[in-house]
């Protein structure tokens, strides 16, 4: 990390910290009191030089079908590495520099608030496919003291790399741990001249040590009309959509299945929906 980009953390964390230092912000924060959504459809964030996106109304979202998933062995490594490979998610070779933007939960991890009292045991051995929720409320954005993560004009919480400064106040105030931070550089080698991207993907951007990286629900191939990667690969296990779009087929599902968010009390308003 340069001086200049160190000094720049310096003055940004000062003023983040004065703003949610305090324990009723920082509850306010979670609760989601300081942004005002309106159900399930979301304000834009502005996004570098004062500009701001013009909502659509959209908010895209999952449904993901865990049993869909136990029925099936590898579906949920396969969707893993549809992942990985396209975003060029490093692989340090270690749990504590893992990077991770899609994975396979525990079912008491991934639902801690649900009543594990005479739990069903096949129910906590199915794989439990986790990622970003992209919140309509979410509390990494308000956190953020450069606007590095944002909602964009369809409601999905989006990375700026370049304007990350690596503070991490994202990675606390989400409660999923959906956020991984890149202590060590994503474009280098291990001690064996191995590399940590092991086929670069030329078509999306690589990022460097110090910052923050997440799922974005492949922006990158929902602008050309395809779905999300993890979706593609998941045979049918994992249905895509606007949620704001009453005859969508996500809703569709969502009407017809019983579904559960993961800590809905919360108020961020999950967008990730779960047919167990």
């Amino acid at each position: 990390m340069d001086s200049k980009r160190r000094k720049f953390l310096k003055i940004a964390g000062i003023s983040a910290i004065a703003g949610i230092a305090a324990p009723s912000a920082f509850n306010s924060l979670l609760k989601g009191e300081a942004f005002a959504s309106g159900g399930h459809g979301h304000q834009a964030e502005s996004h570098g030089g004062g500009h701001e996106a013009a909502p659509t109304g959209k908010q895209y979202g999952l449904v993901v079908n865990v049993k869909a998933f136990a029925d099936q062995p590898g579906l949920g490594e396969k969707c893993i590495h549809a992942c990985h490979s396209i975003h060029n998610v490093p692989d340090y070779g270690n749990k504590k520099d893992e990077i991770k933007w899609i994975w396979i939960e525990k079912y008491e991890n991934a639902f801690p608030e649900h009543s594990h009292y005479k739990r069903n045991e096949e129910l906590h051995k199915m794989p439990i496919m986790t990622m970003c929720n992209h919140c309509a409320s979410p509390p990494c954005v308000r956190a953020c003291p450069t606007q590095a993560t944002f909602k964009n004009q369809d409601g999905i919480v989006m990375m700026d790399y370049h304007r990350c400064i690596g503070c991490r106040f994202c990675m606390a105030a989400c409660p999923y741990g959906a956020r991984s931070f890149n202590w060590r550089s994503p474009r280098g080698v291990d001690e064996l001249g191995k590399p940590f991207i092991k086929r670069r993907n030329p078509d999306y951007p690589t990022r460097m040590r110090g910052v923050v990286e997440k799922c974005t629900l492949c922006n990158e191939r929902l602008v050309h009309g395809l779905q999300p990667a993890c979706v593609e690969a998941s045979n049918g296990a994992m249905i895509f959509g606007d949620l704001n779009e009453p005859g969508s087929e996500i809703n569709k599902v969502l009407k017809e299945n019983f579904t559960i968010q993961r800590k809905p009390s919360l108020g961020t308003k999950p967008s990730v929906f779960y047919i167990i």
